[in-house]
Protein backbone atom coordinates (compact mmCIF):
# COMPACT_ATOMS: atom_id res chain seq x y z
CA UNK A 1 0.00 0.00 0.00
CA UNK A 2 3.20 2.33 0.03
CA UNK A 3 1.95 5.81 2.12
CA UNK A 4 -1.33 3.90 3.04
CA UNK A 5 -1.63 1.57 5.94
CA UNK A 6 -4.59 0.21 4.71
CA UNK A 7 -6.63 -0.50 1.73
CA UNK A 8 -9.74 1.12 3.37
CA UNK A 9 -7.39 4.21 3.89
CA UNK A 10 -6.60 4.34 0.23
CA UNK A 11 -10.05 3.70 -0.77
CA UNK A 12 -11.37 6.48 1.54
CA UNK A 13 -9.11 8.85 -0.33
CA UNK A 14 -10.08 7.98 -3.46
CA UNK A 15 -14.02 8.78 -2.50
CA UNK A 16 -12.80 12.01 -0.63
CA UNK A 17 -11.15 13.07 -4.17
CA UNK A 18 -14.79 12.56 -5.88
CA UNK A 19 -13.55 9.16 -7.18
CA UNK A 20 -16.91 7.13 -7.76
CA UNK A 21 -17.56 3.94 -6.55
CA UNK A 22 -16.43 2.57 -10.06
CA UNK A 23 -13.26 4.62 -10.45
CA UNK A 24 -12.52 3.18 -6.56
CA UNK A 25 -12.81 -0.19 -7.77
CA UNK A 26 -10.58 -0.08 -11.00
CA UNK A 27 -8.13 1.59 -9.46
CA UNK A 28 -8.28 -0.89 -6.67
CA UNK A 29 -8.30 -4.19 -9.11
CA UNK A 30 -5.26 -1.82 -10.90
CA UNK A 31 -3.05 -1.50 -7.93
CA UNK A 32 -3.83 -5.14 -6.88
CA UNK A 33 -3.31 -6.60 -10.14
CA UNK A 34 0.63 -4.55 -10.51
CA UNK A 35 -0.99 -2.44 -13.61
CA UNK A 36 0.02 0.84 -11.89
CA UNK A 37 -0.07 2.71 -15.36
CA UNK A 38 -3.25 1.64 -16.06
CA UNK A 39 -4.36 3.32 -12.36
CA UNK A 40 -2.72 5.99 -12.64
CA UNK A 41 -4.51 6.84 -15.88
CA UNK A 42 -7.32 5.98 -14.27
CA UNK A 43 -6.64 8.89 -11.87
CA UNK A 44 -5.22 11.30 -14.06
CA UNK A 45 -8.29 11.00 -15.93
CA UNK A 46 -10.40 11.88 -13.00
CA UNK A 47 -8.47 14.57 -11.92
CA UNK A 48 -8.46 16.40 -15.88
CA UNK A 49 -12.18 15.89 -15.13
CA UNK A 50 -11.91 17.62 -11.82
CA UNK A 51 -9.87 20.71 -13.21
CA UNK A 52 -12.72 21.11 -16.32
CA UNK A 53 -15.47 21.19 -13.72
CA UNK A 54 -13.32 23.71 -11.74
CA UNK A 55 -12.91 25.89 -14.98
CA UNK A 56 -16.87 26.34 -15.87
CA UNK A 57 -17.37 27.33 -12.53
CA UNK A 58 -14.65 29.60 -12.17
CA UNK A 59 -16.30 31.00 -15.54
CA UNK A 60 -19.55 31.34 -14.41
CA UNK A 61 -18.09 33.17 -11.28
CA UNK A 62 -16.03 35.31 -13.57
CA UNK A 63 -19.32 36.50 -14.99
CA UNK A 64 -21.36 37.20 -12.32
CA UNK A 65 -18.25 39.39 -11.05
CA UNK A 66 -18.64 40.85 -14.28
CA UNK A 67 -22.56 41.51 -13.62
CA UNK A 68 -22.18 43.05 -10.05
CA UNK A 69 -19.31 45.53 -11.16
CA UNK A 70 -21.69 46.78 -13.86
CA UNK A 71 -24.86 46.74 -11.45
CA UNK A 72 -22.39 48.72 -8.76
CA UNK A 73 -20.74 51.17 -11.38
CA UNK A 74 -24.17 52.12 -12.62
CA UNK A 75 -25.79 52.23 -9.29
CA UNK A 76 -29.09 50.49 -10.10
Amino acid sequence: MGAYQTKEALEQNLRDAGCEERCVREFMQDLEQDRMQAGLRLLNQHRRSLLDAMHREQKRIDCLDYLLYQIRKNNI
